[in-house]
Parts: structure tokens; C-alpha cells; sequence
């Protein structure tokens, strides 16, 4: 297949471009910068021919290069945990996810040959704080910040949707990878002894490994009958608590030090609420239901893997 993806150079889009393109497939990026540019999401001074320029928030694309491309990956998005959710870092989050969709659903309308797929990054946070209740992709939408963001975030592919192109909603949960994200943060306090459970530890954490993130992309991309949201997460949730346990025994290090709420809240803000103390106990229905085979569906091989321990 001919492939653009947008978000190349972050967590996912870095392990993704080069697993499309060792399936054979043609992949291209949507650029920020010069094509070829050190750190776009390839190797340094490598490019594709398929690769374009765009800008989300200014809202200018090289709408050509997307003629006869047969599917389109959408991950670009500004980071929601890089800082204290302030005002302005709020509109940032918004407006890449929601503007960059909506330029990309827009700009399908006017090709003559669109691409058949569009694969759109959403997230779990769809749902909002919903302790243990079990969520799937039918279940109604939270409330507060986050919710708020995936809504915009799906409906900005309504176009996209009326002209046929077959829309995918990946509902990502917490991606877990040695190289990046959440993590990736843990491990030195970790290491150190010095983790500990947030909160209570009762609130329910959806993760799912790097390497399943990509493999359900590929399904995603591969499964005709696939449409809609798709909660991409493992089929095993565990609590903060039981997470901490787990990361600690795989480190060999205890995990003394509680991270208590009201600390959280000192230190991020509405952010802690949002991100550290809200529980999802989300499950994969459409993934299973559709036979994705996960390589790591619970949470201490997976663990083991990525440490290589």
C-alpha cells in the first residue's frame, strides 16, 4: 500500500514507519519541516517521495501528494502530559488534534482519487473517570477536559466519513515502551526505589505495549469490516496499585514511596485528576471481536520484554 502518516516522529509513528515499510509497504510522512530533515520520523537524511509539508494549525497541506494514496495514519498531536495543563497548553492540545484532523478530513473532499482508509489516533480518555466500570467502545462518553478533546477529535473525520473513506477511531490507552511515554518517566524513580502507587491505587489503568499499538494499526489497516472506535488497549487492565507491584518485582526493586493525591494536584494540577487519578477499565471488544491476535495481553511479560529482564 501507499501510506501517509502524520505524527511520524513520536512515540508510535517512530515504531510504526519502519514495521509498514519492512511489510513492503510505501510509506510517506506529513512534515513540519523540510522533507529529509534530521529528526522527522525516518533516519537522518532519508526521505520518500511520498513525504509533504504541512502546517495543522495554519491549515495549509500539499493536498496533491495525497492523490492515489491508498490510506492515511493520523497521530500528530501536541503531548497532553508535557506540562501543567494552563489555558493556552489546553487550546495547544485542541487544536493539533482536533485542527490537524479536520484539515486532513477536509482536504480528502477535494482529491479526485482519496485514499480508501484513514486510521485517526483518539485515546481512552474518551471516557473520562469511570472507576470500575467496564467501558467498551459502545459506552457513553465522560466528562470534563479529556472527553471533551476525543469527541472534537472523532468528529473532525465526519467529511472524511461522508465520502466513503473508511474511518478507524484507535482509542489509545496508556502506551507502554522502554523508549517513551509514561514509562519511560517511571523507570529512574523507579530504579532508585523510590516508586510507590498514586493516589489510593484502586484507579484502574488501560495500558497496552508499543508493539501491539503498531500490530493493531496493521489490522486496522488490513481488516475491511474494521470502522469506528477501537479501543486500543490490552484485554488486561490492572489497577495503580497492582501496576506499581508488577513494575517493582520486574525491576527487582521495592516500591515504598506513595505518591499521595493531594501531592499530584500540588504538582499538576487539573492534569492529576485527568491523567494520574482517573480509572477506565477499558476492554478491547472490536479489536478481539474483529481476531487480532495481542502478543502481550498481560501486563508482567510485556514488562519483562521491554526491560529485557
Amino acid at each position: 500500500m501507499r501510506i501517509i502518516v502524520s505524527g511520524s516522529s513520536g512515540l508510535v509513528g517512530s515504531a510504526l514507519l519502519p514495521a509498514l515499510r519492512a511489510k513492503g509497504h510505501k510509506v510517506g510522512r506529513m512534515l513540519r519541516r523540510r522533507a529529509g530533515a534530521r529528526g522527522a520520523g525516518g533516519a537522518p537524511g532519508t526521505s520518500d517521495s511520498l513525504d509533504l509539508l504541512w502546517d495543522p494549525i495554519g491549515g495549509s497541506i500539499e493536498a496533491e501528494k495525497l492523490e492515489g494514496v491508498d490510506a492515511i495514519i493520523n497521530l500528530a498531536g501536541e503531548s497532553i502530559a508535557a506540562g501543567r495543563w494552563t489555558a493556552a497548553r489546553k487550546e495547544a492540545i485542541r487544536k493539533s488534534r482536533i485542527g490537524g484532523t479536520q484539515l486532513i478530513s477536509e482536504t480528502l473532499t477535494r482529491l479526485r482519487r482519496p485514499p480508501r482508509i484513514l486510521v485517526s489516533a483518539s485515546a481512552i480518555g474518551y471516557y473520562g473517570d469511570r472507576g470500575d466500570e467496564i467501558l467498551t467502545e459502545t459506552s457513553a462518553r465522560g466528562h470534563g477536559f479529556l472527553p471533551a478533546v476525543a469527541v472534537g477529535w472523532e468528529s473532525a473525520t465526519e467529511r472524511a466519513e461522508k465520502l466513503g473513506v473508511r474511518v478507524v477511531h484507535t482509542r489509545f490507552g496508556v502506551i507502554l515502551s522502554a523508549s517513551g511515554g509514561a514509562l519511560a518517566k517511571m523507570l529512574t524513580p523507579f530504579r532508585l526505589g523510590l516508586g510507590g502507587p498514586v493516589g489510593n491505587g484502586r484507579q484502574v489503568l488501560s495500558w497496552i505495549a508499543l508493539d501491539d499499538v503498531v500490530g493493531a494499526i496493521e489490522h486496522a489497516l488490513a481488516k475491511e469490516s474494521l470502522r469506528g472506535p477501537v479501543n486500543t488497549v490490552a484485554p488486561n487492565p490492572v489497577t495503580n496499585l497492582e501496576f506499581t507491584r508488577i513494575l517493582a518485582r520486574v525491576l527487582g526493586r521495592p516500591a515504598i514511596f506513595p505518591f499521595p493525591a493531594f501531592a499530584a494536584r500540588l504538582v499538576f494540577g487539573e492534569m492529576a485528576d485527568a491523567l494520574l487519578l482517573a480509572s477506565a477499565r477499558v476492554k478491547p471488544e472490536a479489536l478481539q471481536r474483529s481476531g487480532f491476535t495481542f502478543r502481550f495481553g498481560e501486563l508482567e511479560p510485556a514488562l519483562r520484554r521491554m526491560l529485557a529482564r
